[in-house]
Parts: C-alpha cells; sequence; structure tokens
C-alpha cells in the first residue's frame, strides 16, 4: 500500500446526485412530470425525492404506485425526455471541486456510487474538470440498485479496500443503508434529497450540513 494513504479509509466513495451534482429539484421535477404524462397522479415533491438514489425503473416505480407496470417502459422514456431538456442546468455543488483535489492530494482513492445509468455518469463526468478525479465508479445498471451492497462490494474488490477502510457518503438513507449493507461507515450529508432526520437509525459517523462542513469533517476523520 502507498506509504503516504491516509490514516483511516483509503476508500471513500461518493453518491452523485444531491451530493455532489446540485440535481435534486430538476430531478424531482422531472420525475413529477413524466408520472403526469403517463396519466398517474402527480406524486407529490416528498414523494418524488424520496425516490431519488436509486435505480430508474425502481424509483418511478415507487414514486408512480397508480400506474400501470406496462407503462413503465413509457415513464422511463418520459423522464428522460423531460431530464434531458434540463440537465445542462444541473452543475457540481460549490466546493465540490477543491474538496475532491484535497482529498487526491491526500492519496485518497476515490469512486462514485450511483443510481444514475452508466450513460447518464459518463455524461455528467464529461466535465474537463472531473478527468482523472475518480479511480473507479459503478452505477445501478451495472450491479445493482441502492441498498444492495454490490456496487460498494465491486468497488473494494477492485481496489482491494476493506470495509473498515472505505467511507461512503450519501445524501439518501439509500446510501446509507447500501453501506450499512456492506459493512462500510457512512457520512450523510443533509443538503440532498432526504431530510437528515432518517439518518440517525442508520448509524452514520456524522451528518454534515454542506459541502463546506463535509471537507472539514474529512479533513480531520478521513
Amino acid at each position: 500500500m502507498h506509504e503516504a494513504r491516509p490514516r483511516q479509509f483509503d476508500l471513500i466513495a461518493f453518491d452523485w446526485d444531491g451530493t455532489l451534482f446540485d440535481s435534486t429539484a430538476i430531478i424531482t421535477r422531472c420525475i413529477q412530470r413524466a408520472v403526469v404524462d403517463v396519466g398517474g397522479q402527480e406524486p407529490s415533491r416528498e414523494a418524488a425525492s424520496y425516490v431519488i438514489g436509486m435505480a430508474l425503473a425502481q424509483a418511478l416505480a415507487h414514486a408512480a404506485p397508480d400506474v400501470s407496470p406496462a407503462k413503465y417502459p413509457e415513464l422511463g422514456q418520459r423522464y428522460r425526455h423531460h431530464y434531458v431538456q434540463h440537465q445542462n442546468d444541473i452543475s457540481l455543488f460549490e466546493g465540490v471541486l477543491p474538496l475532491l483535489a484535497d482529498l487526491k492530494s491526500r492519496h485518497h482513492w476515490l469512486a462514485v456510487a450511483t443510481g444514475k445509468s452508466r450513460k447518464g455518469l459518463n455524461e455528467a463526468l464529461h466535465d474537463v474538470a472531473l478527468k482523472g478525479m475518480f479511480d473507479s465508479s459503478r452505477t445501478a445498471d451495472e450491479t445493482a440498485g441502492k441498498p444492495s451492497p454490490l456496487m460498494l462490494n465491486e468497488l473494494m474488490a477492485e481496489l482491494g479496500v476493506a470495509p473498515e477502510r472505505t467511507l461512503m457518503i450519501g445524501d439518501t438513507t439509500h446510501d446509507l443503508q447500501m453501506a450499512l449493507n456492506a459493512g462500510c461507515p457512512s457520512v450523510g450529508v443533509s443538503y440532498g434529497a432526504h431530510a437528515p432526520e432518517a439518518f440517525h437509525a442508520l448509524s452514520p459517523l456524522a451528518v454534515v450540513h454542506s459541502v463546506a462542513e463535509l471537507h472539514e469533517w474529512l479533513k480531520h476523520h478521513a
């Protein structure tokens, strides 16, 4: 192992939407519009944002309980239609790039574990500022949707890191439950899709309320 590896966590895995990428409001609205498009009752903002982080098909089914499974393919198409129209409105949270650069300079391995598709994540990672930033990534369509531990298990196996040396950071209970299922510690961020009151039952090491607070916590504890 590299002699300069940090003392606590070798691998830090991040969720994408709502954790690094400021997309929660747009994804929520796209889910609501897609459900209405196929004849379902518009889900509340809370119901639509709750499913962020799940694999798309699972998320849409959960958000639209009155929509027939036969319409799920159309529902997914309508979601993608709305999302494509707004994907350029979305950006990294302020402070994310300095945070990632600092972690890289301290020789952490960095990874993404996301409910997005591989195509969607690749489009998001196309930003020149993110080139080479992440050592690996897993998406729900390659493995299994959260809270299955498969994404984290595969990342740990690929990089040769034990669960106790892996930290998962996310904005939803799905992220923190995935970490728990994989035997990994976690940190919850409260500025994304889920209210942080639900995090405590999943025993995160910390719940932080901004990227700046996350950066500070990682400096002292990672």
